[in-house]
């Protein structure tokens, strides 16, 4: 099992979900975090002041997939979240040891 991690541009979600869905992929976490690559902010004006913003909105989309569909849902992931402009996202992946739904009792792929 795999655990896929994807910070990407708010506007894309919707595009990501559906994506993700047509392959498979039922289930996701979605958190708002802020943060800053490559791009380090901009500055915006409000009411003519001007504001450096460092950190910019993102959000985290977490999946746990089988190792089997892992590089499905990187490549999935990938083409429905590039823009290709700067601060399109990251994608990282790394090993599941073990999951467990808390409801049935089901362990590793069953719980997924």
């Amino acid at each position: 099992m795999k655990l896929v991690v994807a910070i990407i541009k708010p506007f894309k979600l919707d595009e990501v979900r559906q994506a993700l869905t047509e392959i498979g992929v039922h289930g996701m976490t979605v958190t708002e975090v802020k943060g800053y690559g490559r791009q380090r902010g901009h500055t915006e004006i409000y009411r003519g002041a001007e504001y450096i913003v460092n950190f910019l909105p993102k959000l985290r989309i977490e999946i746990a997939v089988d190792s089997a569909l892992a590089e499905k849902a990187v490549e999935v992931i990938t083409r429905s979240a590039r823009t290709g402009q700067i601060g399109d996202g990251k994608i990282f992946v790394t090993p599941l040891d073990h999951a467990l739904r808390i409801r049935t009792g089901e362990t590793d792929a069953d719980a997924l």
